[in-house]
């Protein structure tokens, strides 16, 4: 009998304590983290990039974005070849008259689409961004052999910008990057960007993410670059993207709001 009345005393505590223990787990504090910094290295469709985000917090799943950075501009045509008689010389890309980089800022969103359950988890976020840029055009500077009047011994080499009508075979390689340094030309324009990043840090306030999607990059005028193919030069670029991005979360916010979680 005894035995009996324990048990019946068991079972009726039983789900008073299942409510207790599932009512602890849902008001349990929930660490909401507010603020990103982070730095992403790229590669893209026509060349590569990098630069910097910082996202500030809006609510549990939307973030507003700063970014600013780098990317640099290819001909669809550009081919590195090197000089057959002498290992000595660097590399060029024949008929290439300018070397471009856009320098671009801008601001945007970002809302996660699908939160990080575990630490093991991936946390999916879509974004966009727009803003101004600045085209830095650089003119390219070949190293040519000059014939010299005393015959080969006397042959030496100068420094010129690319000229179809003499430069065929007598391109040794390419000048150093900072000859032309001081006659670069700025061109103001505008670029954005949206993509999909996939976060997968196994710590609470790093930030280890693969990222991909599309640039577009506009300027008011087609862009020289290459002299052998002057109607691929554009003034519009829309490359696909690559990259990897790496911080920290900063400004932890403490306990968050549960409401917020629906939003």
């Amino acid at each position: 009998m005894n035995h009996k009345i324990l048990i019946a005393g068991l079972l009726l505590l039983l789900p008073g304590s299942a409510m207790y223990a599932q009512g602890e787990m849902q008001e349990q504090p929930r660490i909401f983290y507010r603020n990103e910094r982070s730095v992403g290295l790229m590669l893209n469709s026509n060349g590569f990039g990098a630069g910097f985000r910082y996202a500030s917090r809006i609510n549990a799943r939307k973030k507003t974005i700063w970014e600013a950075g780098f990317a640099s501009i290819r001909h669809p045509k550009e081919i590195k070849i090197n000089n057959n008689y002498s290992y000595s010389s660097r590399s060029f890309v024949f008929g290439k008259t300018n070397s471009f980089i856009s320098i671009e800022t801008g601001w945007g969103k970002q809302n996660e689409m699908f939160r990080k359950i575990d630490k093991g988890g991936i946390s999916i976020r879509r974004y966009w961004s727009v803003g101004p840029a600045l085209g830095l055009l650089k003119p390219i500077y070949y190293e040519v052999v000059k014939i010299g009047a005393g015959g080969y011994e006397t042959n030496y080499l100068e420094e010129e910008k690319f000229n179809s009508a003499t430069h065929q075979g007598n391109i040794y390689g390419r000048a150093s990057f900072f000859k032309g340094i001081s006659e670069i030309s700025i061109i103001p324009g505008a670029t954005a960007r949206a993509g999909v990043s996939f976060e997968y840090s196994t710590s609470d306030i790093t930030i280890h993410a693969l990222e991909t999607g599309v640039a577009l990059d506009v300027f008011p005028r087609r862009i020289e670059i290459m002299a052998t193919d002057i109607e691929k030069n554009d003034f519009l670029f829309l490359t696909l993207f690559v990259s990897y991005r790496f911080g920290k979360v900063i400004d932890q916010s403490g306990i968050m709001d549960e409401k917020e979680l629906l939003y």
